[in-house]
C-alpha cells in the first residue's frame, strides 16, 4: 500500500486510504459570473475541471523509495469553434477523465528533463485501467492466473516494477470510457469514430504538456490493441498539428493495419494466413503437438503460413483433390482440429470458431485475449464459443481494483459508472478510411520519416487471440521504411496472450524491457 507517509507494505495488507488531504485543483472558470443567461433564465454553469491530487510513496524493485503525486479526476476538454469564417469562442464540449503520476521530490531543471508517457488501452471503447493498474502504474492488481485465479474481492498491491521509476505517467480515458463524458448537451457521437477520438486524445495531451511546462521533457506514447492504431496515428498528428515530437511510441499487441486480422466474412486470406501460427501456439499449449517444442511447431506454421497456404487458397476451386486433402491435413495438424473439420471450413479457420473448436471434446472453449485460459462451453455443439473466458477472467479483478483505488485512494469521488468497455462508442466511425483498407501505418512512416530519432517498442503475446503476432509483424515487415529507420523499432515477444502482464513471468520481464527502451530513447543510459 502507498500513502504519504508509510513505504510498501504486503499485498494482504488492506488498503487505507492517502493520508495527505486532497488539492482539488479547478482551472476553468465560469463564462457567466452573473449567473444569467441573456433572456433572464438561469444559466447553465460552465464545467470546470475537477482534479484531485494526492501525495503517495512506492518501494521500487531495487529498495529505492520514490515520492510521487497522483492526480485523478475530469479535465474540461474545449474546442475552437467558427462559424462562416467567424471565430464562436472556445465551449467546452466534453469532460476527459485522466489519472497523472509525477515524481517528487526534483528541481525544476530535474522534472523537466524527465520523461512522461502518454498511455491509452484500446477497444474502441475501453478505458485505460488495464495498463494503468495491469502493467504501468504504481499500484497494481493481484488476481492470479491460469488455474490459480483468486477468488473476489481480489486486492491491490505496490508494483514494484512500475514504469514511474522511469517516467512520469498520464492515464487518459477517451470520451465515453471512464468518467470521460461529453458535456451537457454536448454529441458523444462527434469523439466515437478514428478522426475526432485522434483529435481529443492529442488535445488532452497538449493541454497536459503545457500546463505541466513539459515541452522540454522526452515524451512517450503507450498504446495497447486499438490504441496502438491511435499511438501511431498521433504520432504524426502530435508532430503536423502541435509540432510535438516524441521520442518513442509503445504498441502493445498492436494492430496498424485492420486488414491484417479482418476475415472479412471469409474472404480475407490474408488474415487466415496470419492467423495460423497462433492457433499452432495454442494447439501446442493445450498438449495438441506432444513431443514438439513451442519454438518448432510455430516456426512450422510460420514458413507454412508464409508460402504454401496463401498459394492454396488464392487456388481456390483450381485445387486438385489430392492437393487439397493434404492442405487440409497439414492446417489440422498444425491447428489441432481434424481434417474433416477444415476441409468443411472451405480450408479457413476463423477464429472465434477455432477457439470453439480446440476442446470440442472436452467441452472446454478458448480464450481468445488470452488463448492459456480455458471456460466451460455453453453449448458443445455450438458453430463458435459463447464467451471469451479470458475476458470473464480479468474483467471482475479490474473492475473491483479500479472502483475501490479512485475513491480510497486516491480520493476522487463520482458517482458515473467507470466504464471499463464501453458500448456507447459504437458504431465506430471510420468514415475516413471510406473505399481503402483501415490502415495507419503509412502515419507512422511519416512520423519516423520527419523525426529521425523516434524509437518504436512493439510487444507481442504468444497466445493473443485478438492480435495475432504474426498479423502485426506482417504489417511491420511491409512498411516503407528505410535500414536505418526500421534499426530504430525493437520487437519483443511474451508467453502469454494480449494482455501479456496478466503472466507474472511476463509482466516483470516487460516491466524491464520498457525501462530499458524509455531510459535508451529518452538519450540515457540503457
Amino acid at each position: 500500500m502507498t500513502d504519504a507517509t508509510s513505504s510498501a507494505t504486503p499485498e494482504s495488507a488492506a488498503p487505507q486510504p492517502a493520508s495527505s488531504a486532497p488539492t482539488q485543483t479547478p482551472s476553468a472558470t465560469s463564462a457567466n459570473p452573473a449567473g444569467a443567461a441573456p433572456d433572464g433564465k438561469a444559466a447553465e454553469p460552465e464545467p470546470t475541471d475537477e482534479l484531485v491530487t494526492t501525495r503517495h510513496t512506492v518501494t521500487l524493485s531495487d529498495g529505492q523509495v520514490l515520492d510521487y503525486s497522483a492526480t485523478t479526476g475530469r479535465l474540461v476538454l474545449r474546442e475552437e469553434v467558427y462559424e462562416d469564417g467567424v471565430f464562436g469562442g472556445h465551449p467546452a464540449k466534453a469532460q476527459v477523465s485522466i489519472t497523472s503520476y509525477v515524481r517528487e521530490g526534483l528541481s525544476g531543471r530535474e522534472r523537466a528533463a524527465r520523461p512522461v508517457t502518454f498511455a491509452f488501452n484500446g477497444g474502441p471503447g475501453s478505458s485505460s485501467v488495464w495498463l494503468h493498474l495491469g502493467l504501468l502504474g504504481p499500484r497494481r492488481v493481484v488476481m492470479g492466473d491460469v488455474g490459480a485465479l483468486l477468488p473476489p474481492p481480489y486486492a491491490l498491491a505496490d508494483n514494484a516494477e512500475t514504469l514511474l521509476a522511469e517516467s512520469d505517467l498520464v492515464f487518459i480515458d477517451p470520451v465515453s470510457t471512464g468518467y470521460s463524458r461529453a458535456v451537457k448537451g454536448g454529441k458523444p457521437g462527434v469523439y466515437h469514430g478514428y478522426q475526432g477520438d485522434l483529435e481529443s486524445v492529442a488535445e488532452v495531451i497538449r493541454l497536459w504538456t503545457s500546463r505541466n511546462g513539459r515541452w522540454m521533457s522526452p515524451k512517450f506514447l503507450a498504446g495497447e490493441s486499438y490504441g496502438t492504431l491511435r499511438a501511431a496515428a498521433l504520432a504524426d498528428h502530435l508532430q503536423t498539428r502541435y509540432g510535438m515530437y516524441l521520442n518513442g511510441v509503445i504498441l502493445i499487441s498492436s494492430v496498424l493495419d485492420l486488414s491484417s486480422i479482418d476475415f472479412a466474412e471469409q474472404r480475407n486470406d490474408r488474415a487466415h494466413a496470419a492467423y495460423l501460427p497462433l492457433y499452432a501456439a495454442v494447439a501446442h499449449y493445450h498438449g495438441k503437438h506432444p513431443g514438439r517444442s513451442l519454438d518448432e511447431v510455430v516456426a512450422e506454421a510460420s514458413e507454412y503460413a508464409a508460402r504454401d497456404y496463401p498459394w492454396a487458397l488464392a487456388r481456390g476451386a483450381r485445387l486438385r483433390a489430392d492437393e487439397r486433402a493434404e492442405v487440409a491435413a497439414t492446417v489440422a495438424r498444425l491447428a489441432g482440429v481434424s481434417a474433416d473439420y477444415v476441409d468443411r471450413a472451405e480450408l479457413r479457420i476463423e477464429h472465434w470458431r477455432f477457439f470453439g473448436e480446440l476442446l470440442r471434446d472436452e467441452r472446454l472453449t478458448v480464450g481468445r485475449l488470452d488463448s492459456r485460459f480455458t471456460g466451460p462451453a455453453a453449448s458443445s455443439i455450438a458453430e463458435e464459443m459463447d464467451a471469451d473466458p479470458s475476458f470473464d477472467a480479468i474483467v471482475g479483478p479490474y473492475a473491483a481494483a479500479m472502483n475501490h483505488y479512485v475513491r480510497a485512494e486516491l480520493e476522487f469521488g463520482s458517482d458515473l459508472h467507470y466504464e471499463q468497455i464501453s458500448e456507447r462508442v459504437n458504431p465506430w466511425s471510420y468514415k475516413d478510411f471510406e473505399g481503402r483498407p483501415i490502415d495507419v501505418s503509412p502515419r507512422l512512416e511519416r512520423a519516423m520519416r520527419a523525426n529521425p530519432h523516434l524509437q518504436v517498442h512493439v510487444a507481442y503475446g504468444i497466445y493473443d487471440g485478438a492480435t495475432p503476432p504474426a498479423a502485426a509483424d506482417d504489417v511491420f515487415a511491409v512498411m516503407r521504411l528505410t535500414e536505418e529507420a526500421r534499426g530504430r523499432i525493437e520487437h519483443r515477444t511474451y508467453p502469454a496472450g494480449h494482455m501479456m502482464y496478466v503472466h507474472e513471468p511476463s509482466r516483470l520481464a516487460q516491466s524491464a524491457d520498457l525501462a530499458s527502451f524509455v531510459r535508451r530513447a529518452s538519450g540515457l543510459s540503457a
